[in-house]
């Protein structure tokens, strides 16, 4: 089963990062401080998203909040990233089945997928 650790406020499975374990142990286990906070462009030592559903009003996830998706949410992402809008469209897919089937089976599930997506020994 996978740790809660692995399971993002914001909707991403930290899971199936390549920067865990080496760089970054997931978003609730770094509280908000995760490895790309830590670049000199970004000018955060927190998350805003994290800051925002996990510290101020003490969510387990952005989907949960009322105001979901807020500004917060959907003002955060990759700049360099083509395909932003997408990724952040996915997330909010994300959050609203999570908050549909809890984060225990959301976990579960997330894991799975990216089990599925490892290449085997045979690729």
């Amino acid at each position: 089963m996978a740790e809660a650790n692995l399971a993002a406020v914001c909707g991403i499975y930290c899971g199936g990062c390549n920067y865990l374990d080496g760089t970054c142990k997931g978003c609730s286990a770094e509280r908000g401080k995760v490895f790309w906070t830590k670049s000199e462009e970004i000018p955060w030592d927190v998350c805003p998203i994290w800051e925002c559903c996990g510290e101020q009003k003490r969510l387990e996830h952005c989907g949960l909040c009322s105001d979901f998706p807020c500004g917060t949410y959907l003002d955060l992402k990759d700049p360099n990233d083509p395909q932003a809008d997408m990724h952040k469209q996915r997330s909010i897919e994300s959050l609203r089945h999570r908050t549909e089937v809890g984060t225990k089976r959301w976990l579960e599930e997330q894991e799975e997928l990216s089990e599925n997506r490892r290449p085997s020994a045979a690729d």
